[in-house]
């Protein structure tokens, strides 16, 4: 985007606090158009339903741009675990009822709400362990002080393809023919309520995430880039990742997930 604007584009990571703090960054910054918001789908989909208070409103503080790319979450085991898929975990659950321990990077985050649907839609019982990120996440997996554990798709895959671990790939249908989680993710990119250029940075956007390095690595790391695969480089954009679109993504799986969080009874303040 810098090269195609002329302009410094400055990428200031603020991580932490279940995304609170780079949100209410961009929610309380001029509403110029200068200033955007890169996140994960939590920012906008689940903390409204986990929280009672936010620094920021997720709709009339944001203007939604553009969704970069759409994810699922991906079901990953301990190479000793006594399952080698999705139809012999759920059997081995079902025989063992409250054997398994799953991890979660962060409790009320999409790994843990993506356990509490799986349990729920193949009448499983597991117990559930959350940890303080992906990092701990990961290190209890490889220890076996979990046995399971959904992971975001760029992590999980470079893991598989380190440490050899089976995955399996949550989705509409997952392997077995178990019906799998159906709340898929994604990231994408909003602005400080400035509806008027969210077109023009669509434009931008659309045309760096054509480039050669960019329609390669999104795939490499497990995710789909939310423009036609056969568009040729010269900024074709998708109708179904622009504005108007990202913004019914938000509005349906702001409903989705709050009716999950709904149903377990999660509040975490």
């Amino acid at each position: 985007m810098s090269d195609q604007t002329g302009a410094n584009l400055i990428i200031d990571n603020k991580p932490g606090a279940g995304t609170f703090i780079g949100a209410a960054d961009v929610a309380h910054a001029p509403a110029d158009g200068h200033t955007l918001l890169y996140t994960i789908v939590v920012t906008h989909t689940q903390n409204p339903h986990l929280y009672n208070k936010l620094p920021y409103d997720a709709f009339k503080d944001f203007t939604p741009v553009v969704q970069l790319v759409r994810s699922a979450t991906v079901l990953v085991a301990n190479r000793n675990a006594p399952f080698n898929n999705v139809r012999e975990m759920v059997s081995y659950a079902k025989q063992h009822p409250g054997a398994l321990n799953f991890a979660s990077y962060s409790l009320g985050s999409t790994s843990h709400l993506n356990g509490e649907i799986l349990q729920q839609r193949a009448g499983i019982e597991m117990v559930h362990v959350p940890y303080k990120g992906t990092a701990d996440a990961t290190r209890a997996l490889l220890a076996g002080d979990v046995q399971v554990y959904f992971d975001g798709t760029a992590t999980a895959v470079e893991r598989a393809r380190r440490q050899g671990q089976a995955a399996w790939r949550g989705g509409r249908q997952a392997p077995g023919g178990l019906a799998g989680p159906a709340h898929d993710g994604g990231t994408g990119r909003a602005g400080a309520r400035h509806r008027r250029l969210a077109g023009r940075v669509w434009a931008r956007q659309a045309a760096a995430s054509h480039r050669p390095e960019n329609r390669h690595r999104i795939p490499h790391r497990g995710g789909i880039a939310r423009y036609r695969r056969n568009d040729p480089f010269a900024g074709q954009r998708d109708q179904r990742a622009g504005p108007d679109a990202f913004k019914q993504i938000v509005a349906n799986d702001y409903e989705r997930w709050g009716a999950v969080i709904k149903r377990i009874g999660l509040k975490l303040d």
